[in-house]
Order: structure tokens, then C-alpha cells, then sequence
């Protein structure tokens, strides 16, 4: 299983940070191997992502929103229905500062044995870096809005 976790802090309220993330479809902003996430059948706490694979295949999976509270927190995980061959999930915290939020991020992903695991395996390879990127993107994004306002 690989893990990663960032935090930093944003020059941005919490509750713009988590507007930001709610529907979860602003995500390929922020992460490049990311093509898509979109909701699924209408619902907001069910999504469809499409994820860049290696040797130019994709990866897909439907995820649900799992734990929410309003400006503090969103987790989500993959259905177990979803016909992929990772086991995935994520949750971002915001620890509101007043005008600045804490924003930690967390990911898990469990891959199988196999071929399908290689291919999975490198796909997410070096999470850590990969969420320490996107991360700093958010943060970009978030100060930039934010000066707008």
C-alpha cells in the first residue's frame, strides 16, 4: 500500500479552501496525472475518475465522498463495485487560522498482485512528491483567488 500526507498553510479562508474541493472535479487543476472527475448519475457525493495511466492507458474508478463536515473536512473512497483494480482513497482537512487554513491532504492507494498492479504500481509512483506538488498548486490557486475577492 502506498501512503502519502502534506500540510500546509494557505492565505486563504476555510471556507473558500473547501468549496474549492467539495465537488472533487477541480482535482485535475492541481494534479497532473489526474484527466477527470465527475460526478456520477447525478449525485454529488458519488464521482467517476479518469486517471493517466502508463504507456498511454487509463485508470477508472468511482469514488464516494465517505465523511464530510461543512469547511472542515471531505473523505472519500473507491466502490468496491467499480469494475478497476485499485483500492483507493483520500481526505483533506482545513484547519481554519482566521484568514489563513491549515490543508493537510492524505492519500492511500492499494494495488494488486500482477500485471494490473505493475501497471497500477507505477502509475502512482512517488505519491508523496505527487501530493506535495499539488499541494503547492492549490495554494497558488487559493492566494490568487483570494486577492481577486
Amino acid at each position: 500500500m502506498a501512503t502519502a500526507t502534506h500540510y500546509l498553510e494557505v492565505n486563504a479562508p476555510a471556507a473558500q479552501c473547501y468549496q474549492w474541493w467539495r465537488p472533487l472535479t477541480h482535482l485535475p487543476q492541481i494534479m497532473d496525472d489526474v484527466r477527470s472527475v465527475e460526478p456520477k448519475d447525478g449525485s454529488a457525493d458519488v464521482t467517476h475518475w479518469v486517471v493517466d495511466g502508463p504507456l498511454g492507458k487509463s485508470v477508472e474508478w468511482d469514488a464516494k465522498i465517505i465523511d464530510e463536515e461543512t469547511d472542515r473536512k471531505i473523505a472519500w473512497k473507491s466502490l468496491e463495485q467499480s469494475n478497476n483494480h485499485v483500492e483507493t482513497g483520500g481526505a483533506v482537512r482545513f484547519d481554519p487560522h482566521g484568514d489563513t487554513t491549515g490543508v493537510e491532504v492524505s492519500l492511500h492507494v492499494n494495488t494488486p498482485g500482477g500485471a494490473a498492479g505493475d501497471a497500477v504500481a507505477k502509475l502512482f509512483a512517488d505519491p508523496q512528491k505527487k501530493i506535495e506538488k499539488a499541494l503547492e498548486e492549490f495554494k497558488q490557486l487559493m492566494e490568487r483567488s483570494s486577492q481577486n475577492v
